[in-house]
């Protein structure tokens, strides 16, 4: 993804005090403090949402603030116009039901996802407990291939072996990272950074051996704005992703 688009969601204010996107020409989408989108977004903050990405292209690289807002993942979804597999990294399964009306929710833009767009094919889940996951509605399972925390042992294999005849779109929330590697707003996981680059490292080098590239990505897991030092490990962490994507030196 040497030459795609690298945009930077501003709800909360956070990667002003980061620097991983400096010296890159990156778009910066003004959503700060927005009505009604931090956690559940509702029709009006959906509507100005849209409108505010709706010159961007699907296949850059998105980076959407924090899990709180993970949500923007279903949004920036509805740019794919064929079928496609939707490959998340989260510790969380975000396949809640909605609590609010139907709101959509940053616990349950996963199971919007199956539930309203036509072109998404499958979803392969990486990084919620087994537990997590047995409390998912069966009615969404059916179009989800998951990978617990406790099989980790396997998801090389996995990676190794996921089919690429369909686009796979990339949404990777930091909270599935360990403490020391990331600080997010939520419950973390226990992948290492490197862990995370090496698989994704596996996935790219399949596309490019197809010659293909991911349909595009997101990345959330932002610390609250208040912690400074939060900040300066995800800013790492950032900058590692981004450098792998894009393939930078």
């Amino acid at each position: 993804m040497k030459n795609t688009e690298i945009v930077l969601m501003d709800f909360s204010g956070i990667y002003h005090g980061e620097t991983f996107y400096h010296g890159k020409d990156v778009k910066w989408i003004d959503v700060h403090e927005l009505p009604g989108s931090s956690c559940y977004c509702d029709e009006e903050a959906m509507d100005q949402i849209r409108e505010k990405i709706r010159d961007f292209s699907i296949d850059g690289i998105h980076f959407i603030d924090s899990g709180n807002y993970h949500y923007m993942s279903r949004i920036w979804l509805e740019k794919m116009t064929q079928p496609f597999r939707l490959l998340v990294f989260d510790n969380h399964t975000d396949m809640q039901p909605p609590a609010f009306g139907g709101l959509l929710s940053c616990g349950g833009w996963i199971a919007a996802s199956i539930d309203e767009l036509p072109f998404l094919q499958e979803v392969c889940l990486c990084g919620p407990e087994e537990e997590a996951y047995r409390q998912v509605p069966d009615e969404w399972k059916e179009k989800v291939k998951f990978l617990s925390k406790e099989t980790r042992a396997s998801w090389e294999i996995f990676f190794r072996e996921i089919p690429l005849d369909l686009p796979l779109y990339l949404s990777i929330d930091k909270d599935i990272l360990c403490p020391e590697d990331a600080c997010t707003t939520w419950s973390q996981g226990e992948l290492t950074l490197k862990e995370l680059l090496g698989y994704l490292q596996i996935v790219k080098e399949r596309l490019a051996a197809q010659g293909q590239q991911a349909a595009g990505v997101d990345i959330c897991g932002e610390c609250d704005p208040d912690k400074d030092a939060g900040s300066e490990v995800n800013d790492v962490a950032n900058r590692a992703l981004l450098k792998m994507l894009t393939g930078e030196e």
